[in-house]
C-alpha cells in the first residue's frame, strides 16, 4: 500500500512539474512570438496551408526551421499557439522562425493526398511532388518574409520523410536537414511490413484513419477505428480471422491505404515507385540523420537513409545520432532510462542539447560548431557513447555465432557430419504472442521486454551460450542465417537476439532476457522479394535475412540468448503456411505444421554478429 501510494505522489509531482513548465513555455512563446497563417501557391496551382511562428524581434534577422506534415498543424487560428514550436524549447529560447505546412491533400491544404507520393520523373515544370513543394515553399519563404535567407528542415516519422526528399534538388538556401526516424521503405523495413511480413497490429490502427481519403478541406481529424470492445489485443486480431476479414468486418473499403497494401502483396512497381532514396544523387546542405535503437516504427528507415547518404558526393556534412530510444522520444523528457533498462544518464537532454541545437545553429546562424562526428553512436549494455568516422565502424569484423545441440550457441562451428535439428510445431491458430501485456495498443516495450514469457513456450526454440568470461561488443547490421524445412510450403521465421542477465536478487533486471534485436523473414521472399517462391516440402533450404542494426555490449557474466519462432502475433500477420496470396487468405487457409531448424557442417544455422574488436575514436 506505502508503494501505491508513494507511486502515485511521484506521478503527481511529475505532473505539476510537466504542466509548470508547459505554462511558462506557453508564456515565453506568447510574449516573444507572432502567429500567420497563409497559402503558399505551388508550381501546379495548388495552395498548401502554411503557419509561420515568428519572433516580435524585429531588429534581427533569424533562420528558417521548417516541419512539413501530413498529421495537422493544430491548434489552428492565430490566437492559438503551438507549444512547445521548434524542435524544442531551447530552439525557441535561442530564435528561429518556425514554419509548419499541411502536405497537399491533408487538413487544410489543397490537392490529393498520397502517401509515400512517388518523386516526379517527368521533365515537366508544372508537374509537382513532395520535393517540389518543399523548394515552393522555400522559395516563397525566402521571398516573403524576412530572415537571414539560411533555412534548415526536420521531422520525424512522416515529416522526417519530408524533410529526406527536401534534399531531391534541393534548393540552394536549404542548409540543414535533419530526417529523423524517416519513414523509407514500406515493404522492406519500416512501418508497414518487415522483410514482406505485414505489420498487422500498427498498419490496421494506423491506416484506418491515415488510410481514408477526406471529405472537404477542414481541420477535422477523420477518425480511426476503436471499438476493439476490451482491452485484450490477442484475442481480437485472432478472432477477426484471415487479413480479408478486417476490410469486411470494420475498413469496409473505406481506408485507400490498405486496399492498395492489400493489392500489392510482394515488392513490385508500387512499392518501387515509393523508394525515394535513389532519386537523392547529391547532397547540397548539411544533414543529421536521427534514430532510435528500440524505435517500434522506423528503425530501418535512419539507418538505412544515412547509408546510402554516405555513399554520396556531399558539399556539406552528414551524420548519423543513434541513442537508446523508441519512436520519437528524443524530443522529450531525459531518456534516462526504458521502465527497468537504466542507461545511467539522460542520453535524450544530451542530443536536445549537445548534439540537434549546435547542428542547426552551426549552419543557419553560423554562431557555434556542432562537434559532431559522422556517427554518433549509443551502445546499449555499456551504457556509453562512442564516435565513429563511419558507421558501421571499420573496426567491425562480422563473427558467427552458431546454434548447436543441447540449445546451445557458440563461436565454434559445428564439426558434426550427422545432420541434427530441433523442431517445433507452429500452429497460425494459437499464435505466439509479441508482448506479455494486456493492450490493444501495440506500444513501444515489446522493444526491450523480457522475451521470459515467450522462452516457455513450446513453439519457440531458445538457445544460450555459456557465461561470456568477456565482454562482446557488436556495432552494425545484423544478419540471420537458418537452414530451414518445413512441411509445409511456407512459412515466417523470426530470430531474437537477447541479453541474458544474470541472476541478481538486487537488481530489477535479475534473469532479465532483454530483447536486442528481433526480426521476421518470410520465407516465399527469400530469393525475392518481388517473385515469391513455394518451399519445397520436408527439403532444407538456406534462409539468410536483413535484421537491421544493433549497437550493444554483451558484459562478461551474462549469456548470449537466441529465440528463434514462426508467431509473433499481432504485431505480424499470421503466415498460413502455405503458399499463397496471404491477403487474400481465408480462415480455413492456416494450418499447422511442423518446422524444423538444421546445426550441423552441413547445415549451421548461425547469427553472424558485426563485432567490434577495438573503438574507432
Amino acid at each position: 500500500m506505502m508503494l501505491s501510494i508513494r507511486i502515485i505522489f511521484c506521478l503527481l509531482f511529475f505532473w505539476i512539474g510537466l504542466s509548470a513548465q508547459s505554462k511558462e513555455d506557453s508564456l515565453f512563446i506568447k510574449n516573444n512570438y507572432r502567429k500567420e497563417e497563409t497559402y503558399i501557391k505551388m508550381r501546379d496551382g495548388k495552395k498548401l496551408f502554411t503557419t509561420i511562428y515568428a519572433p516580435k524581434d524585429q531588429e534581427n534577422s533569424y533562420p528558417i526551421m521548417l516541419m512539413r506534415t501530413p498529421y495537422s498543424l493544430a491548434p489552428y487560428g492565430v490566437q492559438n499557439m503551438k507549444v512547445p514550436i521548434g524542435p524544442n524549447m531551447d530552439f525557441a529560447r535561442d530564435g528561429f522562425i518556425f514554419v509548419y505546412q499541411d502536405v497537399r491533400g491533408k487538413y487544410k491544404s489543397e490537392g490529393d493526398f498520397i502517401a509515400n507520393r512517388p518523386v516526379n520523373t517527368s521533365k515537366k515544370k508544372k508537374v509537382a511532388d513532395e520535393s517540389t513543394d518543399t523548394y515552393d515553399t522555400i522559395d516563397w519563404l525566402i521571398k516573403n518574409i524576412k530572415s537571414n535567407k539560411k533555412v534548415g528542415i526536420w521531422g520525424i516519422s512522416s515529416p522526417g520523410m519530408y524533410a529526406s526528399l527536401a534534399l531531391i534538388n534541393s534548393h540552394p538556401n536549404l542548409k540543414a536537414v535533419s530526417p529523423q526516424a524517416p519513414v523509407t521503405d514500406w515493404f522492406l523495413g519500416d512501418d508497414r511490413h518487415h522483410n514482406g511480413a505485414l505489420m498487422l497490429m500498427g498498419s490496421f490502427s494506423f491506416l484506418s484513419s491515415f488510410g481514408k481519403l477526406r471529405d472537404s478541406i477542414s481541420t477535422r481529424h477523420p477518425g480511426g477505428f476503436s471499438d476493439y470492445g476490451h482491452m485484450d489485443s490477442y484475442n481480437f486480431y485472432l478472432k477477426t480471422g484471415a487479413l480479408k476479414n478486417f476490410n469486411t468486418k470494420y475498413l469496409h473499403n473505406k481506408s485507400v491505404l490498405w486496399n492498395e497494401m492489400m493489392d500489392n502483396p510482394d515488392y513490385n512497381d508500387y512499392w518501387e515507385a515509393r523508394n525515394y532514396l535513389k532519386h537523392i544523387k547529391k547532397i547540397a546542405p548539411a544533414v543529421l540523420v536521427v534514430g532510435g535503437w528500440f524505435d517500434q516504427e522506423d528503425l530501418y528507415g535512419p539507418l538505412k537513409t544515412y547509408a546510402h547518404l554516405a555513399r554520396l558526393k556531399s558539399s556539406g556534412s552528414t551524420h548519423l545520432v543513434m541513442g537508446p530510444w523508441f519512436h520519437g522520444s528524443w524530443t522529450r523528457g531525459l531518456g534516462d532510462s526504458l521502465n527497468d533498462v537504466n542507461f545511467s544518464q539522460a542520453t535524450a537532454k544530451q542530443f536536445r542539447e549537445d548534439m540537434e541545437l549546435p547542428f542547426f545553429k552551426k549552419y543557419l546562424k553560423g554562431t557555434q560548431t556542432d562537434n559532431l562526428p559522422a556517427a554518433k553512436i549509443f551502445f546499449t549494455g555499456s551504457n556509453q557513447w562512442a564516435s565513429f568516422q563511419q558507421w558501421p565502424s571499420a573496426a567491425v569484423k562480422p563473427q558467427s555465432l552458431y546454434l548447436n545441440q543441447g540449445n546451445k550457441l557458440s563461436f565454434d562451428r559445428p564439426d558434426s557430419s550427422q545432420i541434427t535439428f530441433d523442431a517445433y510445431i507452429s500452429d497460425p491458430n494459437k499464435p505466439v504472442p509479441y508482448t506479455n501485456e494486456k493492450t490493444v495498443f501495440r506500444g513501444y516495450k515489446y522493444m526491450f521486454e523480457d522475451q521470459y514469457f515467450a522462452a516457455k513456450r513450446p513453439d519457440v526454440l531458445v538457445y544460450e551460450s555459456d557465461v561470456l568470461t568477456q565482454d562482446v561488443k557488436i556495432g552494425g547490421n545484423l544478419q540471420a542465417e537458418l537452414y530451414i524445412s518445413t512441411t509445409g510450403t511456407d512459412a515466417d521465421f523470426i530470430v531474437k537476439l537477447i541479453d541474458l542477465h544474470p541472476y541478481n536478487s538486487k537488481s530489477a533486471m535479475a534473469d532479465y532476457q532483454l530483447l536486442v534485436r528481433g526480426e521476421v523473414m518470410r520465407a516465399k521472399f527469400r530469393d525475392s522479394f518481388s517473385k515469391p517462391k513455394a518451399l519445397k516440402p520436408n527439403t532444407v533450404t538456406k534462409l539468410r535475412f536483413d535484421m537491421q542494426d544493433a549497437a550493444h555490449v554483451f558484459k562478461k557474466g551474462h549469456k548470449i540468448m537466441v529465440q528463434i519462432q514462426s508467431t509473433w502475433f499481432p504485431l505480424v500477420d499470421r503466415n498460413p503456411q502455405q503458399f499463397l496470396n496471404i491477403n487474400e487468405a481465408n480462415d480455413n487457409d492456416f494450418l499447422k505444421q511442423e518446422h524444423r531448424i538444421y546445426f550441423s557442417k552441413e547445415y549451421p544455422s548461425q547469427i553472424i554478429l558485426p563485432i567490434i574488436k577495438s573503438d574507432e575514436n
